[in-house]
């Protein structure tokens, strides 16, 4: 296993085929290319104009909603898309962070996988986020949060303005749907539910709501704490990612891929050639055959800085 786990040892090196034509780097943020601080050093700032020059796209690939993109919004050139949401918002950064693909989570699945989690996990607290924004429940933890959203149980921030949810299993199990309102942004549609606990372990929380929910939607975790994100069914990073380059006639064998949490795993393992950060989860260090610096050592610009090199 090839392994660089802090700034002074040897370079990570550059894809070994000689055959491989790099065309995209597809890359997450916090924990990767995202200092501790959050914001982006000037040597992957150079690492990634360098990249784009020699005509190779970067793809920002994140779990962040397209409100939060701000901080790397000058950083995409070309294209100027991102993947968001862990796959189920594409977003134009280039035009105002607009968002221009979904694949939504259904209501009536997002308040089945409600339903099965409180019975799994009695205390878990739930936010919905939506295309226009967070709401939450009260008990939801304050983590970054608007301060502009709606505070009520989450049945109500997951209900409709059509009577679309009366056929949810929730509703067909007796359960009460309040109505909805327009302050909670019914009209638009959900990207992802979010699901904390305050006292289980992080991924003995998510293998539980897999096997709980698991028919319902996608469960994936970037967080330290408990903090389940949760998609429709089969939306991934690693899908939309997949369905972007095919649109450009790119194969997975031209894409490098940077990643360090479980929202990451099925991205890495579609990548032809993928990355973790040395401060990556154990699961996705156990996952990958290349290990590069940590995020605070800029990592995935020295990985860029070898690709170019080999050029």
């Amino acid at each position: 296993m090839d392994s660089v786990t802090d700034a002074s040892a040897e370079p990570p090196q550059a894809p070994r085929s000689a055959e491989k034509t790099i065309r995209l780097i597809a890359t997450d943020l916090d924990g990767t290319l995202l200092r501790d601080d959050k914001t982006v050093s000037s040597r992957t700032i150079a690492a990634l104009a360098a990249a784009e020059r020699a005509g190779i796209e970067v793809f920002f690939v994140t779990g962040r909603p397209a409100r939060w993109m701000d901080v790397v919004s000058d950083h995409v050139h070309g294209h100027g898309l991102a993947i968001c949401a862990n796959g189920a918002a594409v977003v134009d950064l280039h035009h105002g962070r607009r968002i221009v693909e979904i694949s939504p989570l259904e209501r009536p699945a997002a308040l089945a996988v409600v339903h099965a989690l409180r019975a799994a996990a009695p205390g878990t607290s739930f936010a919905v986020e939506r295309t226009g924004g967070i709401n939450y429940e009260p008990e939801y933890p304050p983590f970054q949060l608007d301060p502009a959203a709606v505070i009520a149980p989450v049945e109500k921030l997951l209900a409709e303005l059509s009577p679309e949810d009366s056929r949810s299993p929730l509703a067909q199990e007796g359960a009460t749907v309040p109505p909805a309102s327009e302050d909670i942004g019914a009209d638009q549609p959900v990207l992802k539910l979010l699901a904390h606990h305050p006292d289980l372990d992080p991924d003995a929380f998510l293998d539980l709501a897999r096997a709980r929910a698991g028919a319902y939607a996608s469960f994936t975790r970037s967080s330290p704490t408990a903090l389940l994100e949760i998609s429709g069914l089969g939306v991934s990073k690693a899908d939309t990612l997949a369905r972007c380059c095919a649109q450009r006639g790119i194969g997975p064998d031209q894409v490098v891929a940077f990643g360090d949490m479980p929202n990451d795993l099925e991205m890495l393992a579609w990548a032809g050639t993928s990355y973790a950060m040395a401060n990556a989860h154990p699961d996705v260090l156990a996952a990958t055959g290349l290990h590069t610096h940590g995020n605070n050592e800029d990592g995935v610009a020295a990985v860029i800085e070898r690709i170019l090199e080999g050029r």
